[in-house]
């Protein structure tokens, strides 16, 4: 446990793509900024999150705009370019009432359009990255003018992404994304029914095709379920992806949540068909497809910095079959949460050996080094850190 850290007071800007709440079906980024508040506030931190009005956050709630973009990839309207600039200058303005020890942000795109002046920042910047290396962008151009003295803070999420960003000023250590174990439904003796299920942004990237392949040389079913965005190759993908989908239909639907899993779930994995795509799912649904599954496929082509669905599905008890790219390794223990292959014939084979893998082990695995607990503990003594180092120094100067 964190021992005798002063509450310190963290203003996180967040992004603006979803709102900031537990019940996101698609929303990676704003899923760990609220996993961080929550984090924080079960320790007594005072955390306060500048967002959209449709937000939910367990502390405090500055509110900016009044509706978040709702998309993940959208045009760049004037609308949208606005409403940033107020959000950022409400968060800003936030900042310089001198109750705020150190800003959180979660989009290097934000920090060149506000923070081109860092130096001018009232108090130090955490910044997590969320992206891989090659991906910056606006990142890349703002950073390299950084000095070691800048007041900001690099948090990369795993040993893989710090490799991408080698060299980069006042990089920290890796603080691992977490989940909150308690919101994971988990019965050892639940009904495991015979499917695969894969869950994620549907491209090329996250590698749908090559489940189908393992699904169909394996003759297991496959749930696919994520959301499309509006971008062509996205939608051309799914295209060609759809050549081999058996059924296309909507779970998304409104349903009590003990009435999902009989008027919905039941009657898609009670029928002949073998690959169903179920689209985008909510948070809670999304679990129930977690937990009956026997496992979820991994199927990514790139190396993905974190991947929360890794960590999703082994709180709730069901092993990863996954290939051995981005950070899997780091997530994923082969051989006992799951099964780290680098070829389509090792997911075949690890396909016929989930029964190898207890679901206690996988659970247990994600409450011992991935539960928000951690994670809002390594944040709140890197912040501490930060304070302490700018204090020394500001004494040293003087």
């Amino acid at each position: 446990m964190i021992k005798a850290l002063a509450k310190i007071s963290v203003l996180h800007v967040a992004t603006l793509n979803r709102p900031i709440r537990q019940d996101l079906g698609y929303g990676p980024i704003e899923t760990v900024i609220y996993n961080i508040d929550k984090g924080l506030h079960k320790l007594g931190q005072r955390s306060i999150v500048a967002c959209s009005g449709d937000s939910c956050v367990d502390g405090e709630h500055y509110t900016t705009i009044e509706k978040s973009f709702s998309e993940y990839h959208s045009k760049d309207t004037r609308m949208q370019r606005d409403n940033m600039r107020k959000h950022l200058l409400m968060s800003l303005e936030r900042a310089k009432k001198g109750d705020i020890d150190i800003i959180h942000m979660h989009d290097s795109a934000m920090v060149e359009y506000i923070f081109k002046g860092i130096f001018k920042s009232p108090v130090p910047i955490v910044m997590t990255l969320h992206v891989p290396a090659e991906d910056k962008g606006s990142f890349q151009r703002w950073n390299e003018s950084l000095l070691a003295s800048s007041a900001a803070y690099f948090v990369p999420i795993s040993e893989y992404q710090k490799k991408q960003h080698q060299g980069l000023v006042n990089a920290q250590k890796v603080i691992h994304h977490g989940v909150d174990v308690a919101d994971y439904p988990y019965k050892s003796n639940i009904r495991k029914y015979d499917y695969l299920f894969s869950i994620g942004r549907i491209t090329q990237d996250k590698g749908q095709d090559k489940a189908i392949k393992i699904a169909k040389k394996t003759g297991s079913r496959l749930i696919l379920a994520g959301n499309i965005q509006n971008k062509a190759k996205d939608r051309a993908f799914f295209k060609e992806l759809e050549k081999s989908i058996d059924l296309v239909t909507d779970v998304s639907k409104p349903c009590a949540p003990d009435e999902y899993y009989e008027k919905v779930m039941k009657p898609i994995l009670d029928s002949d068909n073998q690959i169903i795509y179920i689209g985008e799912v909510t948070s809670e649904q999304k679990k129930l497809w977690y937990s009956h599954a026997r496992a979820t496929l991994f199927t990514i082509q790139w190396g993905e910095p974190f991947g929360l669905v890794l960590i999703e599905s082994m709180a709730c008890g069901t092993p990863v079959l996954a290939f051995n790219k981005g950070s899997v390794p780091e997530i994923v223990v082969h051989g006992k949460t799951g099964f780290v292959e680098d070829s389509m014939d090792g997911m075949i084979e690890a396909v016929r050996s989930i029964q190898l893998i207890k679901s206690k082990d996988c659970r247990n695995h994600i409450k011992n080094n991935f539960s928000i607990t951690s994670m809002a503990e390594k944040y709140s003594k890197l912040y501490q850190q930060i304070m302490d180092e700018r204090t020394s120094c500001l004494k040293i100067s003087q």
